[in-house]
This record gives structure tokens, sequence and C-alpha cells, in this order.
């Protein structure tokens, strides 16, 4: 049985040690440092979520799909984002589906017009509820679910307070069938951006870690683990290169998935080492605003691609 088909019991009993969660994520090609591995140990051990913080790019979002891998789990993924409710997040009923219904039934009592209060309860049924990812991660029954609530700084703050009750409990009250209990406590990572503050209220029910720009070195050892082909070369001036990259004044500093992009760019395009020319012409794999490209223009540029290139 291959490493990535094997099925664990519960999340709960995945791992005995933090090493061994650092050393499984290594396997999946995430460098973790003791710290992280920590979290998720902890997090898993006990049932509460995983409350990931950073800058855009550094890996929170991985972690929830190298768990679904290490579990042998399903990835159940919420995107927030302004304005999202419950309808969109837990459930909503099927309107087509309830008339069409009622319709049928109406028709069968010969045209009365006369549709049982016992046809009207029918309709607010499990049969007729469509699940949405959060009551899907809680109803999944003995399977293993990875939740992942990801960018939650981007909902509001009715949202983010209707969270705590079922990051608490692990359940969903619908008047018109009832409480709907987790059969098995998902592993749930919640990821933020920190455009805002997320509440103290939600933090409290969570295990938090604040993931940060990887050191030279770390940076270094997930470009050998997610770009292997990458010339060893070529990888330290990558490396050094966004490293130098990250101390100057731009709008947006690039994250560690924008670094593995413009290493799998330069391995396209058959580089062998970094040379001014290829950082201009590929530049945009790593900076997304039109203000920080013009930044670098000219002699910035030059004096960063022959840092990375001394070492």
């Amino acid at each position: 049985m291959s490493e990535t088909s094997v099925r664990r019991p519960d999340p709960a009993d995945a791992f005995s040690s933090v090493d061994e969660v650092e050393h499984t994520l290594a396997r999946y090609q995430y460098i973790a440092e003791p710290g992280l591995a920590m979290a998720v140990f902890l997090s898993l051990k006990l049932g509460k979520p995983l409350l990931l913080e950073g800058e855009a790019g550094v890996g929170k979002t991985e972690i929830a799909k190298v768990l679904t891998a290490a579990l042998g789990a399903e990835m159940i993924r919420l995107q927030c984002y302004e304005g999202i409710d419950v309808a969109s997040a837990v459930y909503e009923w099927n309107y087509l589906r309830q008339i069409l219904y009622l319709r049928a039934a109406e028709t069968s009592l010969n045209g009365t017009g006369d549709t049982s209060r016992e046809r009207l309860r029918e309709v607010f049924g499990p049969e007729f509820l469509l699940k949405r990812p959060l009551l899907r991660a809680l109803d999944a029954g003995a399977k293993p679910v990875v939740l992942l609530i990801d960018e939650i700084d981007r909902a509001d703050d009715e949202f983010e307070a209707f969270l705590l009750e079922l990051l608490s409990d692990f359940q969903v009250t619908i008047p018109e069938i009832g409480t709907i209990e987790a059969a098995r406590i998902p592993a749930v990572v919640i990821t933020s951006n920190r455009t805002r503050e997320i509440h103290d209220a939600l933090k409290r029910r969570c295990i938090y870690h604040w993931i940060d720009y990887p050191s030279v070195e770390k940076e270094r050892r997930i470009v050998d683990a997610r770009v292997p082909e990458l010339p060893g070369q070529l990888a330290d001036e990558v490396v050094r290169f966004v490293q130098s990259l990250r101390s100057q004044d731009l709008y947006k500093l690039p994250g560690v998935a924008e670094t593995l992009d413009w290493a799998r760019a330069l391995v396209a395009l058959g580089q062998r080492d970094l040379d001014e020319r290829v950082v201009v012409d590929t530049l945009g794999c790593l900076l997304k605003y039109q203000e920080d490209l013009k930044a670098l223009e000219g002699e910035p540029l030059k004096r960063l691609v022959q840092s990375a290139r001394s070492g």
C-alpha cells in the first residue's frame, strides 16, 4: 500500500509525537519548524482548530493539503469572502426540488390543491437539504475529514460569530430537522492573512501559530523538496535573490509560493544560473504589482542579481 493511501483511524490518534508530525510533513515535502509541528500535533490531539496567520504565500493553506494526504482524509474547503452567509457555508434548502415535490403531491391528490400538512413537513427533510462545506464536514460519517476554513479574515464579524458554536461543540442546529453533531471531530485548519484582527473569542477556541517568511536555510530546503530538478547553484542564487527582495521597500513581498513558481519557471527555461536579463523577464513570477516592478528597474535590480550570484 502506498504512503498516500494509508487510512488512519482518527486524526486525534494519527501521530504519537511532535517529531513524528515533523517527519511526516517532511515526507510530503512540507518543511515545518518544531513550533509549527507542535501546533499541528496539539490541534489534532486536543480536537481543537488550528489557526494559522501569516503573510500570503507562506504555506498556511498547504498545511491542510499535506495533512489531508498524510491522514488519508477528505479535504473540505470553505473559501471565505465578504458577505459569506449560512446558506453558502452550512446549508440551504433545495427550493426547486421542494416545489416539484409539492406539485407532484398536488397532482396525486387529483388536482384538488389540497397539499396535506404531512407533505409540507416532508419537504423539510434531509433529502431536500443542500449540504455546504461546514455541514458536510460534520456529517461525513466515519471517514476522516480535514476542514479548511481559508482566509477567515475576509469574512465579516457576523459570520465569525456564527463559527463560535460550531468550532466549540462541532454541531449545527437546523430548525426544521434538529441538531446535527459530528460523528467524528474533523481536523480543522483556519487561515488568516491578517487583513483584519480575528476576534479573541475565536482565537480562544484554537491552537494558534504564526507562520513567518522562512530563513535562508529553510527556504533552500523547501526549494530542494518541491523543485528537486533545479540545479544546486541556481537554487542558492534563487533563494538569496528572494531573501534580498524581501528586504526591499515593496508593496507586496513575495512568499514561498512565489519562490517556488519562479524556480519552476527557471527550470522550464533551462536556466543554469541567474543573469539580469532572465530576472527582468521573469520578475512577474515574484512581484504582482506594477509599482514594485517599477521600483526595481535598472540599478536596484542589478545590485540584487549581483548579490545573489556572489553569495
